[in-house]
Order: C-alpha cells, then sequence, then structure tokens
C-alpha cells in the first residue's frame, strides 16, 4: 500500500523541527546562555569586599551613559569599525569580482593564498604590523631613505595603526564572502549591458553591484561584527593612545574585577553591534530590491 503525497509532505513537516533542534540547542547553550547570564550580572551591584552583589539594578546602564569617557569608547569603536569594513568592502570587491570570473587553473591557489592568513593568530599579524609602522620599522626606513622624513614617525599607537591592522584581518572574511556569492550570479548579464552601449561606469553601478548586493550585505555585516569586537589588534597597535570597547570591557572583568559594569559594558556593545549590522543589511537590501524591481 503506498503512501499518500499528503501524508509524505506531513512526514517531512514533522521532521523539520527535529533536524533544527540539536542545532538550536547548541546555539542556545553556547550563544544565548552566556548572554543571559552576562545580562543578568549586569543588574548587580559592584562591591569592593565581595565584588558583585546580587541585586537589580539598572545603575551600572545609567553609569555608562552618564560617563563621557565610556561614550567617547564606543563613540571611536563605531567609527573605527565603519571605516574598516567600508575599506575592506573596497579593497576586496575588485579582488572578489577578478576571482569570480577568473577561470584560470590557478585560482584555487589564490584562494588558498587568501585562506592562509586566517591560520594566523591576530597577535602574530598585530606583531608583523608593529614591526612596519614601529620607529625602526619598514615604513619610516623607506621614508627616512627617500627624503620624506629626517626622523620617525610615530605611526605605531596611533588610530592609523589600528586601521589598518583591523583591516588586514577582516580583508579576507569580506574577499570569501563576495566572492562565493559573485560565483553564483550570471555575469553574462554584464557583457549583455556592454554591447547594449553601456560604459564601464554604467554597467559597474546599474550591473554588477546591483547583483553583488547580497554578498555586500552579508560581508559588510560579518567584517562590521568582528570590527566592533576587535581586542588583540586594538591592544597591540593602539596601546595608550586608543580605547575600543572590548579592551575597555576586559579592563572592567580582569583587571578592575567589576563584572557588573563589565557586563554591562558586554551587553551595550552586542546590541549596538547587532543593531548596526542589521541596520546596515536592511538599507543594502531595500536599494537591491528597489534597483532590480526598477
Amino acid at each position: 500500500m503506498k503512501a499518500s503525497p499528503e501524508r509524505g509532505h506531513a512526514v517531512r513537516r514533522g521532521l523539520g523541527p527535529l533536524m533544527v533542534a540539536p542545532a538550536s540547542i547548541v546555539i542556545f547553550l553556547v550563544i544565548a546562555l552566556p548572554a543571559l547570564q552576562l545580562l543578568r550580572y549586569s543588574l548587580n551591584r559592584f562591591d569592593v569586599t565581595d565584588l558583585m552583589r546580587s541585586a537589580f539594578t539598572l545603575e551600572n546602564y545609567e553609569k555608562f551613559f552618564s560617563d563621557p569617557y565610556y561614550l567617547a569608547v564606543l563613540a571611536t569603536t563605531i567609527k573605527i569599525s565603519l571605516l574598516c569594513t567600508v575599506l575592506a568592502l573596497v579593497l576586496g570587491f575588485p579582488v572578489a569580482y577578478v576571482l569570480a570570473k577568473s577561470q584560470s587553473r590557478f585560482k584555487s591557489i589564490f584562494i588558498i593564498l587568501l585562506v592562509f592568513p586566517l591560520l594566523v593568530g591576530n597577535v602574530v599579524r598585530a606583531a608583523g604590523w608593529m614591526t612596519i609602522l614601529g620607529d625602526a620599522g619598514f615604513v619610516n626606513a623607506i621614508l627616512i631613505r627617500v627624503g620624506l622624513a629626517t626622523e620617525p614617525v610615530r605611526l605605531l599607537y596611533t588610530p592609523l595603526a589600528v586601521v589598518l591592522g583591523t583591516t588586514g584581518v577582516v580583508l579576507p572574511y569580506m574577499v570569501l564572502t563576495l566572492q562565493s556569492v559573485m560565483e553564483g550570479l550570471d555575469l553574462s548579464v554584464e557583457e549583455a549591458a556592454r554591447n547594449l552601449g553601456a560604459n564601464l561606469l554604467q554597467t559597474f553601478r546599474h550591473v554588477v553591484l546591483p547583483m553583488a548586493a547580497p554578498g555586500i550585505a552579508a560581508g559588510t555585516m560579518l567584517v562590521f561584527i568582528l570590527c566592533m569586537n576587535a581586542y588583540a589588534t586594538p591592544v597591540l597597535l593602539g596601546g595608550t593612545g586608543i580605547t575600543m570597547m572590548a579592551p575597555a570591557i576586559y579592563d572592567q572583568i580582569a583587571k578592575a574585577s567589576n563584572w557588573p559594569f563589565g557586563s554591562a559594558l558586554s551587553i551595550i556593545l552586542m546590541i549596538v553591534t547587532l543593531a548596526a549590522a542589521v541596520a546596515s543589511n536592511k538599507i543594502i537590501q531595500r536599494g537591491y530590491t528597489r534597483t532590480m524591481s526598477s
């Protein structure tokens, strides 16, 4: 006796939640549960003797929003993250586009070279930037050699060093995300636009950019989240000259042992990061939908 198609569909619908359940449980245990624990800690009070006293107060959040220093730290984190995201997009889009269109037999080697920096820790890469940007580093040696400077230029422990180092860390993620999306696009539409008389700028603006919008949205969201939560690069390359949210959270929890305030900083960073990432994704997707429907 054969099962009816309706029964088969019902069985598949019933199996769907069961197949998603293990991943949902893992996500809850690894992400949601610690976030809820941080939220609870952020409502406690800091005590010099007991370190943390159970309470239900918003004074840690009031302290953050009433302190110009921490507001400036959050503003600096957002500005640097946005700048690094834009730089990664501008630098990574041409590379991803060439890789997506390439039919070379060396394409896999190029992708391996792109992935290789991800195998090196952020601390090691930051140490490399310290060697390049230091007073006795490669950049200053070139500037002095060609006569553009008579003494070392201060590049290390500046916002510029943090932007360069952070962009270098997140650039492979942007390229790989864009390339994976653009691989599935029909780039022959670009050739059709050129045959119809569109120049390079018009083709890029009206054909390539709208088709790549989903990849741009995914790449910018991923890179922005990574930049907002960067720790090693800002600490090693920024020093005391610049403070971002992740190092500030570490200082409160590990050095000052102020778990309630450190937890409040973590919750604020999490909310701001997710809100900004979702907002940027909505803007890009809205522009993509408007362009494709016009």
